[in-house]
């Protein structure tokens, strides 16, 4: 069937669906309800190859990892689905034949509220090459009724609202009522023994909540017609009218009444207060319980029994929120299940692995023991005896040794360490990037690493090159293929060839036009879309750009002090006092673009925040600074914007305090389209600049981690260097602030620089000052950038998560990819076909 054939399928089955589910002609239907028809037809087609998967993985018994991560950041889905199963010029005829605007289409999709930052994005690419690589795997998460929060700037200040992304009906996800579980809190457990008279608990007077599973296809690329479908199955509370307590309600506590109801309502409510602590732990057991549970039920459909358990599921813990899992599994396994409670715990060891995505000490969750024991009695009971039994092994090795012990225990004055939890119970515990493991091994969990370095490993992290530049970099994509073919969409690897073109001019000269086309696009959204608001919340205007001649400066992530977008506004304001006193002197115009969410809680990210903000103002409103520099704020960054910025962004701002920044994921995602590395000597950029070698990664500074250890005495540099002095002094002497409001917040950020200064700013900002002054050097010489460009992206190849799966699989996993048999495959298809008149044909055979 050739291309206008197949459309015309399509076509009929986008007016079957409108006409069903609307009542309306495909001519009048809305260009939602256009959407909506759209997603559910390529939806409904990629059904077949869902089935197909999940029944071959039954069928030949294969391992499953199953990833738990509360985070998920998949973007909008319609695009990057058409491109996974080459759907583009399909849907490209059928568009024309329906007279519709696929950018309208794109429009109606919402991002998913599901995360927040590099976790959640990450496990979406972890997701994106487990399906396109065709491995046996699951993910679980929960959905987020009004995600973390839709990020608003009123005058500067961070303004957190619902993220609204479920406000229309989510075309991709499918209810299934069947498979809910029912989660037990609080509770009086009752003493009891097993048929090995090991002790188990039972729970009465408990509080039961009912998680209703929604499923996500995750599509995996390829350009025929047997490409996986993985299922990401995410759990919601918002819907079970049994989760609401009546009786609650009816005595006037209707706090108490709907708690249960909006569990899931948002990620990472706010833990400053007790109410927001105990959101956050029912919402981690929560995912624990019922996703065990669903795994527990599955492996039971396909062997009848457990007694394979241990050997045929794996499950990875992204972070420590789902390290509850090794309590429950044993608890489950124990008292449900006949375990013995040795072969409980045995089973639990040898299924869960374990990631650690941060060395923060407040991301190294620690629960009050009597919150545990109030919320979640019977897995606290088996924290207990786990730690006393974990403390007795350790003794046995290190007899002599209480300190190491208490340092080793898992409860300690009060608190549960969920990390130690995690690393003492998982057989595998893995840090992602080279210098993070390190770090994980010679002082985070040194000790662990004493009593079993063996369970220690790394895997660095990397980004999926189809949703980072096939699908988000169409033109650069081209310009690939065109040189090295097509076969780097799948291995990554393959992308080194492209080194052989960076020096030659026709390449560079192409290349320079490809990224000021992605310039143009991105100034295009930021005067139309990027609002400035007042105090008030009235838009007033919408950013200030410079031409895309100009250098474009690019710092997006979460705010936080360690990842330093102080430091990068420091200079900004350098080179405004340089402008100041000698306008001549500046050669380069610099637009700096920041994006990014500070947590509610966390005032001095909102306070830097603010100042960039201010700075931003205050550039725009003198003549002389506006010709030469601006400063933009992407309002409530999220993956579609960054879909936007990343191609179009010069200069990569990957600037975090050594040590401190466990991988990174922005600065691949930079480099792979061809953006230069302004970096510390952190997380995955040190293994960038090994990959791209040092001739090519011009712009490295600052103090390396042993540097960072050394005392240091910030007041030192801030009186001996004027010219940082005077940037610091700008702060609080009314250069930058124009309300009482940023002049007590920038004072508080003055002493934060001059007293302790903790992340090294002031230690550092000589050297990015000096290394700045480089970047605008090379900037002058465009061939030169452009070389230099295309030899970071030929250097990415490693940085792929094919490749950081294949490794998890291969050292912490033990799967083998397991792709749909055909067939399987052809049965489903043959009965989907019997009894659909509308048949679409995607991809080739």
């Amino acid at each position: 069937m050739d291309i206008n054939d197949r459309a015309d399928t399509l076509a009929q089955k986008i007016k079957h669906l409108i006409i069903t589910t609307s009542g309306h002609t495909a001519t009048d239907a809305s260009t939602e309800e256009f959407f909506q028809a759209l997603c559910a037809a390529l939806r409904e087609e990629t059904m077949i190859n869902w089935t197909a998967t999940s029944d071959t993985i039954e069928h030949k018994k294969a391992r499953i990892a199953y990833l738990l991560s509360m985070e998920y950041l998949p973007g909008r889905l319609l695009g990057n689905n058409i491109t996974n199963i080459s759907a583009n010029e399909l849907v490209k005829a059928v568009l024309i034949k329906m007279n519709r605007n696929f950018s309208d289409l794109l429009s109606c999709e919402t991002d998913a509220g599901l995360g927040n930052g590099g976790l959640g994005r990450l496990a979406s690419c972890f997701l994106d090459s487990l399906a396109t690589k065709q491995y046996p795997a699951r993910g679980y998460g929960l959905r987020y009724q009004y995600g973390i929060f839709e990020q608003e700037i009123w005058g500067g200040v961070q303004i957190e609202r619902p993220d609204c992304w479920l406000l229309n009906a989510n075309p991709w996800e499918s209810r299934r009522d069947i498979h809910a579980a029912s989660v037990h809190f609080r509770g009086h457990p009752i003493h009891a023994k097993n048929k090995h008279g090991d002790d188990v608990y039972l729970l009465e007077n408990y509080e039961e909540v009912r998680a209703l599973p929604y499923d996500f296809p995750i599509i995996g690329y390829s350009e025929k017609s047997d490409y996986s479908v993985l299922t990401l199955r995410l759990w919601s509370t918002k819907e079970s009218p049994r989760n609401f307590q009546l009786q609650r309600y009816n005595a006037g506590f209707l706090d108490q009444a709907a708690e249960n109801t909006t569990l899931t309502d948002v990620l990472y409510p706010n833990d400053n207060t007790e109410l927001g602590k105990k959101i956050r732990l029912k919402q981690e057991f929560l995912l624990v319980s019922a996703s065990l549970q669903d795994i527990i039920r599955r492996h039971l459909r396909i062997y009848g029994d457990l007694t394979n358990f241990a050997d045929k599921v794996r499950i990875q813990l992204n972070d420590t929120h789902p390290a509850l899992m090794i309590a429950e599994m044993i608890r489950s396994l124990s008292k449900n299940f006949d375990f013995s409670w040795k072969e409980a715990v045995d089973a639990a060891r040898a299924c869960c692995s374990y990631t650690n995505h941060t060395i923060l000490r407040e991301a190294l969750e620690e629960w009050r023991e009597d919150k545990m024991r109030e919320l979640i009695p019977r897995q606290y009971q088996i924290i207990q005896k786990l730690n006393l039994e974990f403390c007795n092994q350790a003794r046995a090795r290190f007899p002599s040794d209480e300190e190491k012990i208490r340092r080793l225990s898992i409860i300690e004055k009060g608190q549960i360490k969920m990390a130690h939890l995690a690393v003492a119970f998982c057989h595998k515990i893995n840090g992602v990037a080279k210098l993070h493991s390190d770090i994980l091994k010679t002082d985070v969990f040194k000790d662990f690493s004493d009593l079993f370095p063996e369970k220690f490993d790394s895997v660095t992290n990397g980004v999926t090159q189809r949703r980072w530049l096939l699908h988000a970099n169409p033109l650069l994509a081209q310009f690939i293929t065109k040189r090295i073919g097509p076969n780097w969409i799948t291995d990554f690897t393959q992308i080194a060839k492209l080194a052989t073109f960076a020096s030659d001019k026709i390449s560079q000269e192409e290349f320079l036009a490809i990224k000021r086309k992605n310039k143009e696009a991105l100034l295009s959204f930021l005067t139309r879309e990027n609002s400035v608001r007042d105090s008030n919340g009235k838009i007033t205007s919408h950013s200030h750009v410079l031409d895309p001649s100009a250098l474009f400066d690019v710092q997006i992530k979460r705010f936080h002090e360690y990842k330093r977008q102080l430091l990068n506004a420091l200079h900004l304001i350098m080179l405004y006092h340089e402008i100041k006193d000698t306008p001549s002197s500046r050669k380069v115009h610099r637009f700096s673009i920041f994006g990014g969410k500070a947590a509610p809680g966390y005032e001095r990210a909102k306070q830097i925040i603010m100042l960039i903000n201010a700075l931003g103002c205050k550039f725009h409103s003198e003549l002389e600074a506006k010709k030469l520099m601006s400063v933009a704020f992407v309002e409530n960054y999220n993956v579609s914007r960054a879909e936007i910025i990343i191609p179009a962004a010069d200069l990569s701002e990957q600037i975090s305090t050594a040590g401190w920044e466990a991988s990174g994921t922005s600065n691949m995602k930079l480099s792979m389209n061809g953006a230069l590395t302004i970096g510390t000597e952190d997380g995955a950029n040190i293994e960038m600049r090994e990959a791209v070698t040092d001739r090519w990664w011009p712009f490295r500074f600052g103090s390396s981690v042993e540097e960072n250890r050394a005392p240091y005495k910030p007041w030192d540099i801030y009186i001996k260097d004027e010219p940082i002095k005077r940037a610091v002094d700008a702060l609080k002497d009314g250069t930058i602030a124009q309300c009482s409001g940023e002049s007590a917040a920038f004072a508080q950020i003055y002493d934060s620089l001059v007293g302790p200064d903790p992340f090294h700013v002031l230690k550092d900002l000589r050297s990015y000052y000096e290394t700045q002054r480089q970047v605008e050097e090379l900037f002058l010489q465009p061939n030169s950038w452009a070389e230099t460009a295309i030899h970071n992206i030929a250097a990415m190849g490693r940085f792929s998560t094919d490749e950081s799966i294949r490794n998890y699989a291969e050292k912490i996993w033990g799967i083998a990819p397991c792709p749909p048999d055909s067939a399987v495959l052809a049965r489903v298809r043959e009965e989907y076909s019997e009894h659909d008149r509308c048949k679409i044909k995607n991809g080739s055979s």
